[in-house]
């Protein structure tokens, strides 16, 4: 499969992640979490990665299959997605709430470069497979099955979030110098008017893999 650099892509806020659908139609729904100051990583960029971390091995092209994140009960299967023809992010189906989705035509996951992840933060029904992606921890593990057979272990260096003014493009799509991930939801803000004012990110990198 052609690879493509990731600076193709637009701005992620896409209006079909972030229109918090159960949030207007649940009286008393309670917004996600969202990270803390202490969560953000200080000096991490698009280009350079996340500092003095030390990565494993990049991992040969594989496509993937699944991600777990055990510390926010995250057991999902991954399905490609490809960009909208306004350039954005395309979304996986909002109807399939435990379903996440990855960018591939960019890097695959444990190979080096940034490789990008996108979910729902929720839909119609309640909370959906990234719901709980601004409480993950700086240190967490993060396992992406791959279609080879392998396990891609990432570790979390960072959690931010990001009004869609401010989206950061280069910091969250730039290439890695070595394997990164980047997981995206809806976040910020909330508005009954617009949905979800910004975007979580998750800023990860590789640590390992079986």
């Amino acid at each position: 499969m052609r690879r493509i650099s990731n600076v193709a892509i637009g701005a992620v806020t896409a209006v079909a992640l972030c229109t918090g659908t159960w949030l207007l139609a649940g009286a008393g729904a309670q917004a996600p979490p969202q990270p803390s100051a202490a969560q953000a990583g200080a000096g991490i960029t698009g280009t350079t990665g996340s500092g003095d971390l030390p990565g494993a091995a990049a991992l040969a092209p594989s496509p993937p299959d699944r991600i777990v994140v055990p510390s926010i009960k995250v057991d999902a299967p991954l399905m490609g997605l490809g960009l909208t023809s306004s350039g954005s992010l395309d979304v996986p189906p909002a109807t399939k709430k435990n379903l996440a989705g990855w960018y591939e035509s960019g890097t695959t996951p444990g190979e080096r470069g940034t490789a990008i992840v996108a979910g729902h933060v929720d839909n119609s029904e309640g909370p959906a497979v990234f719901y709980d992606l601004g409480a993950v921890k700086k240190g967490a593990s993060i396992d992406v099955e791959r279609r080879d057979g392998s396990v891609a272990e990432f570790t979390v260096d960072a959690v931010e979030v990001y009004r869609a003014a401010d989206f950061p493009d280069a910091k969250v799509y730039g290439a890695g110098e070595r394997a990164e991930l980047r997981v995206i939801t809806c976040g910020g803000g909330y508005s009954r008017g617009t949905g979800y004012q910004g975007n979580v990110v998750v800023f990860a990198h590789l640590t390992g893999s079986r």
